[in-house]
């Protein structure tokens, strides 16, 4: 759930952690519905190890992945496909990607670590081909008073620990307004600690 950063803990430390935490298999339901609706060119908005590469289809001709870790994209590439996979080291404020090339875009617990999630969100949506979608799950701000509450305590020190993982981001309002139309959304909780696993999942198009 983080990305980026500097020095020694973040460079070789944290990618390791992130590969740990994410490998669960709780997680792998939320893989197979979001990557399992990709299809044609997929841009994989945090790639990261690449857990999510087993579950994209057969609609599937080839995914981008990008991430500004590499020690996540090494990883990857160690992950048999059956389609092209490009890693590409890169952040998603800035897409190394041309606009318009990409048939669907996915992000899975990624926007609640990149440093502007808005601009992320609006480079996705440049890079999409007209009627191109945004495939995604999040965790981010609980609709729980208390909840949140310890969310928005807690996100300063967990940022510091969790390479800028935010627990409080509105992934609805921020997928809003970077000038997506949500189609589906589903948001709820999933096993586990309440401040880390309120899920936003769903499929959005470019307005």
């Amino acid at each position: 759930m983080g990305r980026g950063g500097t020095g020694f803990y973040q460079a070789y430390i944290l990618p390791r952690l992130i590969a740990l935490a994410m490998r669960t298999p709780e997680l792998n339901r939320y893989r197979a519905r979001v990557c399992g609706a990709a299809t044609g060119r997929v841009l994989e908005l945090g790639i990261g190890p690449g857990f999510n590469l087993p579950f994209y289809g057969p609609a599937v001709r080839e995914v981008v992945g990008v991430d500004p870790a590499m020690a996540l994209l090494d990883m990857a590439r160690h992950r048999d496909a059956a389609f092209p996979v490009e890693l590409v080291e890169g952040v998603g404020e800035a897409l190394p990607i041309e606009s318009e090339s990409i048939d669907t875009v996915v992000c899975t617990w990624t926007l609640c670590s990149v440093p502007d999630p808005g601009r992320a969100l609006a480079d996705a949506r440049r890079v999409l081909r007209p009627g191109g979608r945004l495939l995604f799950c999040e965790h981010g701000l609980a609709p729980d008073a208390a909840v949140r509450a310890w969310q928005d305590r807690l996100t300063p020190v967990w940022r510091q620990i969790a390479g800028g993982c935010h627990l409080n981001r509105p992934i609805e309002t921020l997928v809003r307004d970077s000038g997506f139309q949500v189609e589906t959304l589903e948001a709820a909780y999933a096993r586990g600690p309440k401040l880390l696993t309120y899920f936003y999942t769903g499929s959005a198009r470019a307005m």
